[in-house]
């Protein structure tokens, strides 16, 4: 696109671009006037996209960018969440985001389950290493009292929040360590290795079907979860090791903001395990029926995942913001 072309484009649009900023200057907007806001707002992004490539003039690249910030400040200004959108968020963005890395949470969640079992395994065949941390009495303590305990001894309520928020942590570093690669592998390990540990203690000693019976119900979900969140966190280091087509500043930023979406998702499965952990685990309820509802639980997530998250990653969904504010951001770095 030419100067004289430029010019003509310019002419052709420039009253919408108007029309944009006197609706960002309007102290108060009907519903009428919101929605032109929002239509408005899609159309001058669409514009600013044409300009930008086919003639990246810096002045009116400034200036369309400057109208698209003042009309999304706006925008979120006057309208609140709407369950809409927290529907769209769970049905499609974060299940299409889970789908799209599912070979690096469920690469991550095979590799943990391997070196666990193997790790296990390991501390069985050498009882010496138990006697290396903890000596007889405190073995009787955990095997007869606290690992049973530890599920039990504040109130339900109390324990879930609690649980949530210890999950919530390991996940969230997971995610914002991810860039640095190590970090995500030495949490992850120190996670299975407490895990291993305790559970050969308990099966060293005939509690094995007590360890299960009380890890299930909740661990599968969990798990799961800090997995997820430790998958994440590796193709975020990797997508600058290797950006593929995109720069490695494009990568890394489309990744960062999937992490922000599998963040958010998280907060509501861990809320879930944590629920399980506070009122099932503990509950009377027979071993079977507890385990069983671990695993329904489970199975649940994975239809989720591979139900509507690959719809949703079929219909587009990536898991990334919407492209028209990803435009918005990119020309505003122009």
């Amino acid at each position: 696109m030419g100067r004289v072309d430029l010019d003509a484009y310019v002419h052709a649009h420039v009253h919408e671009w108007r029309r944009l900023e006197e609706l960002t200057r309007q102290r108060r907007l009907s519903g009428a006037e919101s929605d032109e806001l929002v239509e408005r707002y899609q159309q001058v992004a669409t514009h600013l996209s044409v300009v930008r490539t086919s003639a990246p003039d810096a002045s009116l690249v400034a200036y369309l960018s400057s109208v698209l910030a003042k009309a999304r400040t706006r925008s979120a200004g006057t309208r609140t969440a709407s369950w809409r959108g927290v529907v769209s968020f769970f049905t499609e963005r974060f299940p299409a985001a889970l789908y799209r890395i599912r070979y690096w949470w469920l690469g991550t969640l095979a590799a943990n389950v391997l070196v666990t079992g193997v790790m296990i395994w390991w501390l069985l065949g050498n009882p010496v290493v138990e006697q290396s941390l903890m000596d007889p009495a405190q073995v009787d303590q955990l095997v007869n009292q606290d690992f049973e305990n530890y599920y039990s001894e504040n109130a339900a309520s109390h324990f879930a929040l609690q649980v949530w928020i210890n999950n919530a942590w390991v996940s969230a570093l997971c995610l914002a360590l991810g860039i640095l690669g190590l970090p995500v592998v030495y949490l992850l390990f120190n996670n299975i290795a407490n895990l291993a540990i305790i559970g050969s203690i308990m099966i060293r000693h005939d509690h094995g079907g007590h360890f299960f019976g009380l890890i299930l119900p909740h661990g599968l979900l969990e798990l799961t979860a800090v997995f997820v969140a430790g998958g994440m966190g590796l193709r975020l280091f990797w997508s600058w090791i290797e950006p593929g087509s995109l720069t490695r500043t494009q990568s890394v930023a489309r990744e960062g903001r999937t992490a922000g979406t599998i963040a958010l998702g998280l907060v509501a499965v861990l809320l879930v395990s944590g629920i399980i952990e506070a009122f099932v685990t503990p509950s009377p309820l027979p071993t079977e029926a507890r385990v069983g509802i671990g695993i329904l639980a489970e199975a649940c997530f994975f239809a989720y995942v591979f139900g509507l998250g690959r719809a949703a990653y079929a219909r587009g969904h990536t898991g990334d913001l919407d492209a028209a504010l990803l435009e918005d951001k990119v020309a505003s770095a122009a």
